[in-house]
């Protein structure tokens, strides 16, 4: 099985007319992704051919998912148009929205993120809403179930299906994890990216590897700054079952310098690579020194199984 996408999937493109669409939606294709269209105001009614498919090219995610059925959106827009793109798609209802596009403000992200919020379910009264369509991202390399469908920039070469499950913050160390595993497979890994304000969590992707029944194994990275990994902590040693095997990225970076994510921040002893590491472990969770070490700790888990 896996989790958020699958076979039966049915993919739209918003930005499927430019150079990165484009480009990635061939790939995606080539991987066996059913893209059934794409997106474009100013281009609406047209068709494109991309990896020898024709595709309708709609006018907005609500028509293009009337006339397709889509369920799922991946966002190929430049920054200063992405927070209306996504907008459109929480609009719509969506099941899930993939946000690739990096560099989008801090406060568009909040924005969307607080609409797909005030329009979602209220399913513990004072608790907060579950949206209606989940967010993947923003500046993520999206999702892959191997085999079935790919959501995203993810190479679909890397490694096939098997029983890991793989949540990341980073793109590059998702492709790496991928690769050192591909002996195993996964079942889905997720690129949840690096921001201060994302949609999908590590926490989501837990509960949902949890529940999924062909998930024998979790796989998750995360990075110095915030609190994501302290929190995932809590929830693993609360409802976490099945082994996690854990990586923090920035152990050896030098202190007080600007890293590549805009999420990385940390504040005094709170959000440093040590602090993360003490708070999964004492979850349960084997957290590697590096992304070798960290896939060696898989295998011994994977073949004790």
């Amino acid at each position: 099985m896996s989790i958020f996408l699958n076979e039966n999937s049915k993919v739209i493109v918003q930005g499927i007319t430019g150079g990165e669409g484009t480009k990635h939606s061939t790939k995606m294709l080539a991987a066996g992704t059913n893209i059934v269209g794409g997106v474009n105001a100013r281009k609406a009614g047209t068709t494109v051919t991309i990896g020898g498919k024709d595709l309708t090219v709609f006018g907005t995610v609500e028509e293009a998912m009337k006339e397709t059925g889509a369920d799922v959106s991946v966002v190929f827009v430049p920054p200063k148009f992405a927070k209306d793109a996504v907008i459109e798609a929480i609009d719509a209802e969506i099941p899930l929205c993939v946000v690739i596009t990096e560099g989008i403000p801090v406060h568009d992200s909040a924005y969307f993120w607080a609409h797909a919020c005030a329009k979602g379910t209220e399913t513990t009264p004072g608790a907060p809403r579950t949206p209606r369509t989940r967010i993947i991202g923003p500046n993520c390399p999206g999702i892959i179930s191997p085999g079935k469908s790919n959501a995203g920039i993810i190479p679909a070469d890397i490694a096939g299906a098997g029983k890991i499950g793989l949540v990341s913050k980073s793109g590059t160390l998702t492709y790496q994890m991928m690769y050192e595993l591909r002996e195993i497979g996964f079942s889905t890994a997720i690129g949840i990216g690096g921001d201060p304000v994302i949609g999908t969590t590590h926490i989501d992707a837990l509960e949902a590897f949890q529940a999924d029944p062909e998930t024998a194994a979790i796989v998750m990275i995360g990075e110095i700054g915030g609190d994501a990994e302290e929190r995932a902590a809590d929830f693993i040693k609360a409802n976490v079952t099945k082994p996690v095997v854990g990586y923090v990225a920035g152990f050896t970076a030098p202190e007080g310098k600007t890293m590549g994510h805009a999420g990385a921040i940390v504040s005094g002893s709170a959000g440093t690579a040590q602090a993360k590491k003490d708070a999964l472990e004492a979850a349960g969770v084997k957290v590697g020194k590096t992304p070798s070490e960290t896939a060696a700790l898989t295998k011994e888990i994977i073949a004790g199984l």
